[in-house]
């Protein structure tokens, strides 16, 4: 006589709940009669399974069938029935025993699996290659500070080619000032970047002195220059702060729209950035439409930092998007196949 086929039961659960602890007790009673392997699944570790099933838990799937709470024992037991009732005549239209269950068939490969705890990570993998990236910046100018030169010269070498690290638009640290702006930027400041370093023609986009202004890095008095612009550690500070937000909340606020994107973070870090470099390059009648001008910090941190969170804020919810249908699928891969 063949063997009767084993069930494959999901049961969509959550810690707490008086109602799953019912399901678990009554799939326990009717093992006997209806032989299953059961699968349960926390809905508050998958934020769209969560939204899904919160007011319905708890929800098992048996075959094509879905039950939602409450469940009845009566239910339950017609659900299995007829699970296996079809189980048995697939069975005999197959007119073979099934062979025994082979753990590596149907098994999901590394590569699935890896992708699967991805889609369920990726936040806090992002948030900490955010923060390393922002971070490290900072460790330059604290490693000239207790004379390591050598080390700090490798920071600044590897982020060299991500920004322009003009020694007049970074943040400074351990010096007598935050920030040394050139003359041209019109701040009242103790000390101008000229006069700190006594480099000259700064404003000319040309100068081989810019070229200087870029290698600097500062001294014990004026003290140490961080490896990122002050635009780009806005930026990637508000990345980081709305990545930290949003994995908070969840990962549940609402998406942003584009054309805001364009018009909170694109625009005005388009108007500060473009502008300043196109009055920059000296074009005949250039100056009496766009006059030269030279940001400010305040400025450059402001646009960067609503670019940056901005940015995040339509990139991140695109990407759960995805994430979540990845979620979702090797959920129930999973859960069919243990």
């Amino acid at each position: 006589m063949p063997e009767r086929r084993w069930l494959d039961v999901i049961v969509y659960m959550r810690a707490g709940c008086g109602l799953c602890d019912e399901v678990r007790e009554q799939l326990s009673g009717l093992q006997a009669r209806f032989p299953h392997r059961s699968r349960e699944i926390d809905i508050d570790d998958d934020p769209a399974l969560q939204k899904r099933y919160f007011d319905q838990i708890p929800v098992v799937v048996v075959g094509q069938q879905v039950l939602r709470a409450p469940i009845g024992r009566q239910s339950l037991a017609a659900a299995l029935s007829s699970a296996s009732a079809g189980s048995q005549r697939q069975q005999a239209v197959d007119g073979t025993n099934p062979p025994e269950r082979d753990p590596k068939a149907g098994a999901i490969s590394r590569g699935s699996r890896l992708y699967y705890w991805l889609s369920r990570h990726y936040l806090a993998l992002l948030n900490l290659i955010i923060f390393l990236y922002v971070g490290l910046p900072f460790v330059a100018p604290a490693l000239m500070k207790v004379e390591r030169p050598g080390l700090a010269r490798v920071i600044y070498t590897l982020y060299s080619p991500l920004c322009h690290q003009f020694g007049f638009r970074s943040f400074f640290l351990f010096g007598a000032q935050a920030y040394y702006p050139l003359q041209e930027a019109g701040l009242s400041v103790s000390t101008t970047f000229e006069q700190a370093t006594g480099l000259k023609d700064l404003s000319d986009p040309y100068s081989v002195s810019r070229l200087s202004a870029r290698r600097y890095t500062g001294d014990a008095v004026v003290g140490y220059k961080v490896a990122l612009c002050e635009r780009d550690v806005a930026i990637y500070a508000a990345i980081l702060l709305f990545g930290l937000l949003y994995g908070l909340t969840g990962r549940r606020l609402p998406g942003l729209p584009w054309p805001a994107w364009a018009l909170i973070g694109l625009a005005p870090i388009g108007l500060d950035g473009f502008s300043q470099i196109v009055s920059q390059f000296n074009l005949p009648g250039l100056a009496a439409v766009l006059p030269y001008r030279e940001s400010t910090p305040l400025l450059r941190v402001l646009t960067g930092g609503l670019f940056g969170f901005a940015t995040a804020w339509f990139a991140l919810q695109n990407i759960e998007e995805s994430m979540r249908d990845t979620r979702h699928y090797f959920s129930e891969q999973l859960a069919a196949r243990s």
